[in-house]
Formats: C-alpha cells, sequence, structure tokens
C-alpha cells in the first residue's frame, strides 16, 4: 500500500518561503522521506510551487528583474565594444558586399577618406580618431602613433626626398628601401610555397585580354608610356568581391598571412601587370607602417624595380619586400615577344609596429572613417 501525505493547507504551502525553525526542519525532512510519487503527490508539489511563487514580495521580483535587464545590457555592450581583431579577408568580403560594391572594383568616392584626400584638418581627425580608440580601450602603446600624429605636418615636410610618405610618418621605425625575406618570413614562405596556384589563376584571367581590351575587374593605370593594369582582391582595405570570386584559392590563401593588412585603407592586393615597354612615374606610396610584398609570376628580362635609388630585378616564385613609401618606380623594357611583366603584390605590416601599433592604426585608418 502507498501512503500518501495529505493535501497541505495555505499557510502549509507559504511555510518553505519563510526563515525555517527547528521544528519547522524536521518536519519538512520527515514529509520529503514520506514522498510518494503518486499522481496526487506530483499535483501537489506543482501547485505549492505555483502559490509560492505568488506569494512571492512583489518589490523583490522587480529588483531580480531590473538586474536581469541590466546585466544582459552589459553583456551586449561589452561584446560590441570588444577591439576589433584582424579582419579575415572573409569578413572584409561581406562587408563588400554590404556596402554595394559593383564592376569588380572598389572606388573611394568619400571626400573623408584619408588615403585619397589631403586637407588641412587630416591632423585633427587623426587626432579625434586616436582619441577615440584609446576612450574605449587604451592608451598603452599609443606613444609613438600619439607622436607621429601630434608632429605629422613637421615630419612631412622634414623627411629627405628619398622617403615622403604622402598621408601618415610613424616615427622611429627602422628605414630601409629594401627588407630581407626574414622580416616577414612565415608570409614569405607561404607566399612562395603557392606560387603555382596563384600563377594558374592569373593566366585563367589573362585569357579575357583576349577578347577585349580592359576585361571586367581589371583597371588601368596612368602611366608615361606603355600599359599598366591590376586585379584588386582587396583595394584600400575593401575587398573586391566578384574579382575575389574568380581567383578563390588565391583568395583564401590571404586569410592565411599573419600580417596582411586587411582592414585599414592602407592595404591592398592585387595582381600587377606590366606589359613590354612600360615605365611606372616614380611615386611615393601613403605611409611607412607597411611592407610592399612582391612574388613573381612572370618576370622577363630587363625589367626592375627601383626603390630609393637602388635597383632590383624580381625573381619567379621568389618574395621581394620593400618600403614604397621610398621615392620608387618600375619598368619593363623587353621585347613584345617576352609578354608582360606580372607580380602578385600584397602590403604586409611593417615587421617594428607592434600588435597594439596595429590595432590602433587599424581603427584609425579603418575604410570610410
Amino acid at each position: 500500500m502507498v501512503w500518501v501525505p495529505l493535501r497541505p493547507t495555505r499557510t502549509d504551502r507559504r511555510a518553505p518561503l519563510r526563515a525555517p525553525t527547528h521544528h519547522g526542519t524536521t518536519m519538512s525532512l520527515e514529509w520529503l522521506m514520506g514522498w510518494s510519487w503518486s499522481l496526487d503527490g506530483l499535483r501537489d508539489f506543482i501547485a505549492t510551487g505555483i502559490q509560492s511563487f505568488r506569494d512571492c514580495d512583489a518589490t523583490a521580483l522587480a529588483a531580480v528583474a531590473c538586474f536581469l535587464v541590466l546585466f544582459v545590457w552589459y553583456c551586449y555592450h561589452v561584446g560590441r565594444e570588444q577591439p576589433r581583431a584582424y579582419a579575415t579577408v572573409n569578413a572584409l568580403m561581406q562587408s563588400a558586399e554590404a556596402n554595394g560594391v559593383q564592376n569588380g572594383y572598389v572606388y573611394c568616392h568619400s571626400p573623408e577618406c584619408v588615403r585619397c584626400t589631403h586637407h588641412d584638418g587630416l591632423n585633427q581627425k587623426l587626432y579625434h580618431n586616436l582619441q577615440e580608440y584609446a576612450k574605449r580601450y587604451s592608451w598603452s602603446g599609443m606613444g609613438r602613433i600619439h607622436k607621429g600624429i601630434r608632429e605629422q605636418g613637421r615630419y612631412l615636410n622634414s623627411r629627405p626626398s628619398i622617403q615622403k610618405p604622402e598621408v601618415f610618418f610613424l616615427p622611429d621605425l627602422p628605414t630601409t628601401p629594401y627588407f630581407s625575406r626574414d622580416a616577414q618570413k612565415h608570409d614569405v614562405e607561404l607566399l612562395e610555397r603557392n606560387f603555382q596556384t596563384i600563377l594558374c589563376e592569373f593566366e585563367t584571367l589573362y585569357k579575357a585580354f583576349s577578347n577585349c581590351s580592359l576585361p571586367q575587374g581589371w583597371k588601368m593605370n596612368s602611366t608615361p608610356s606603355g600599359e599598366w593594369f591590376t586585379f584588386y582582391l582587396v583595394n584600400q582595405g575593401m575587398c573586391v568581391p566578384r574579382n575575389c570570386r574568380r581567383c578563390p584559392r588565391t583568395y583564401r590563401l590571404l586569410g592565411s598571412l599573419r600580417t596582411c593588412i586587411g582592414n585599414n585603407v592602407f592595404g591592398n592586393a592585387c595582381i600587377s601587370v606590366l606589359s613590354p615597354g612600360t615605365v611606372i612615374a616614380e611615386h611615393y606610396g601613403p605611409t611607412n607602417i607597411r611592407i610592399r610584398c612582391h612574388l613573381g609570376l612572370k618576370t622577363p628580362s630587363n625589367c626592375e624595380l627601383v626603390v630609393g635609388g637602388e635597383p632590383q630585378c624580381w625573381a619567379e616564385g621568389r618574395c621581394l619586400l620593400f618600403d614604397d613609401s621610398f621615392l620608387h618606380t618600375a619598368f619593363h623594357e623587353g621585347a613584345p615577344e617576352d609578354g608582360p611583366r606580372v607580380v602578385f603584390m600584397v602590403d604586409l605590416w611593417h615587421p617594428n609596429v607592434a600588435a597594439a601599433e596595429r590595432q590602433a592604426l587599424d581603427f584609425i585608418f579603418a575604410p570610410g572613417r
């Protein structure tokens, strides 16, 4: 025979919510020891719980609800304000799709773009961005950036003509026209291991030139003589989705590079083609915080890169690293039958820019900021 406890009175139901006495504790233990899993017992248990909830103090319930709302808001706020880690190329590609990038090439139309626009208020704008970053995160490690922005005009005007970045100069970085392969060893070796993959995708793209003078996705650049074409996967920190889809393996490779500048206006990745007889006019890059990497895909003779007055030649399957904030030029003096000079170009962080500085510079020079 199963023993079932009698239905508790209304007073009994509220008893567990009060501070227990010794007598009440003993009775509760006896009641639990004698509990039987009958249908009536389960019903009584549920009814007791519902009544206890009804009898709770309304003020206490309101306080708990407020705390829960505050906790949810805090979690959302902290999550939203986390420092942005290095953006993968996939994230950039999705962002570019959302921004309506069309025709396979990104053009900057923003009058506020620090990469494209030179104006008197640039330093104030950069300092405002730095203050906003430091307010959200920290001033720790921002000494060189702060110094650079504060005295940017003096730095740019007093630089020797051999090195004059057009937009931003970070002080106290080692200065040299060319870098050794060990400067970014991991990324250099990864690119060279994938030489054949990138070359195959370029050759597929280049076949389109037999059908028209400038296939979709390619950009023709101004030169004193000859023709210089570029096919961008990332342009000024913005991914070009249509072009990336046409070079899927090269696009995935970018996401494996550790030091690729992916989400600020100084970051680019493209295939660069010089036809025979082409000369690129001498010019300066926008900043010294990056080093430009050229992986040789097709390198006929009589082609040279000159950086800071020092000439270098490309080699197929090998990377050449240089600082494009130095005055530089390139030319292809080969015969028409030699074919084009082709390199895969990608911008990497200068090895002496610290991780905290990279994060801050990504924030300050974010595309469209």
